[in-house]
C-alpha cells in the first residue's frame, strides 16, 4: 500500500509548489464613463522560484481583442489596464492572459498564466 500511495504524494507535492494564482482586484459593476473606458487589475502570485518576473507579459482578452497592460505604481506583481464597453453595452466578459519566461535548463521556457472569466457590468447614471 505504501508504495503505491507515495508516489502520490510527490506528484501532489511537486504540483503544489509550482501553483500560480491570477486574482481579479476590478469590481464586477462600474458606473459608465464618457469615454467608455474601464480600468481592471489584476494581481499575479506563484510558488514557481524560476519565473522571470522581467518577462511578463500581462493582455487583457475580449472576446478576440487583446489589449495591453502596465505595471501598477510601487507593485512588481499587478498590472492594471483599460477594456472597451460600447455604449449600448452594458456587460463585457474578460480574462487575463500572462505570458512569461522561467529559468530552466539551456534556453529559458514559456509559459501562460490564462485566468478564469469575469464580468463587468457598466452601469448608467
Amino acid at each position: 500500500m505504501r508504495k503505491k500511495t507515495l508516489p502520490v504524494l510527490f506528484l501532489s507535492l511537486l504540483l503544489a509548489g509550482c501553483a500560480t494564482q491570477l486574482t481579479n482586484l476590478t469590481p464586477q459593476r462600474q458606473v459608465r464613463t464618457a469615454s467608455n473606458l474601464y480600468p481592471v487589475e489584476v494581481s499575479f502570485d506563484t510558488r514557481q522560484q524560476t519565473v522571470r518576473w522581467s518577462s511578463i507579459q500581462p493582455k487583457i482578452v475580449v472576446g478576440a481583442e487583446l489589449y495591453e497592460m502596465r505595471p501598477t505604481p510601487l507593485m512588481t506583481n499587478r498590472w492594471e489596464g483599460l477594456i472597451p464597453v460600447p455604449p449600448g453595452t452594458s456587460l463585457v466578459h474578460y480574462r487575463y492572459k500572462l505570458d512569461f519566461q522561467y529559468n530552466k535548463m539551456g534556453k529559458p521556457g514559456s509559459d501562460t498564466a490564462l485566468s478564469q472569466e469575469y464580468s463587468l457590468r457598466v452601469l448608467d447614471q
